[in-house]
């Protein structure tokens, strides 16, 4: 037996609908806000994947100068101190889904410094890109477009489409430096 839909079925859910829209939309819309959003999302990667590492004691900034970078994590070894900072620009451009990936990407540095004293993109770092959801390279990428003018093309989550194919992140770094190559000489 089928039930009919009636009007105050529709008005019900329309109203759970807008209900569960506003209580779920957390989307950053001030870099304070972005930080809270990060700290929190480090805080809950860490304790599944790095229960060594002390996220409450990682200093966040936001820039928002950086152009070729979504993130960055420095450390100082006379301190000890981990910074992350997250470029606001790249999270405007790509909203927190995907810039979520970013933060995973820089704590992973973060922990990298807190074990070892230094952080790269090499083996240890690999391990831990396909647990985390994230990729070895996070940045802007500018290529030349055959009529000669240099072009942003986008934050890539890998670099390009090639790395997906197979090819080394050093063979698209060279690609792309030909491209450039080409631009310059036309």
């Amino acid at each position: 037996m089928e039930r009919q839909l009636t009007v105050s079925d529709i008005t019900d859910q329309r109203t759970l609908t807008e209900r569960t829209d506003t209580t779920t939309n957390d989307t950053p819309e001030t870099p304070t806000a972005l930080l809270d959003r990060a700290k929190q999302h480090a805080t809950n990667v860490a304790a599944e994947h790095f229960p060594d590492l002390p996220v409450e004691t990682i200093d966040w900034e936001v820039s928002h100068r950086a152009q070729r970078q979504a993130g960055v994590t420095k450390y100082d070894p006379t301190t000890e101190a981990i910074t992350i900072t997250l470029t606001w620009t790249a999270y405007e451009q790509h909203g927190w889904e995907q810039f979520s990936s970013t933060v995973r990407h820089e704590l992973i540095h973060a922990w990298q410094y807190h074990e070892f004293g230094e952080a790269d993109h090499g083996r240890t770092f690999d391990r831990r890109t396909d647990v985390l959801d994230t990729s070895r390279i996070l940045r802007a990428v500018h290529i030349a477009d055959g009529v000669g003018r240099l072009h942003r093309l986008r934050w890539t989550t890998p670099v390009l489409p090639a790395l997906e194919g197979g090819h080394t992140a050093r063979r698209v770094q060279l690609w792309r430096l030909r491209r450039v190559a080409a631009y310059r000489r036309a």
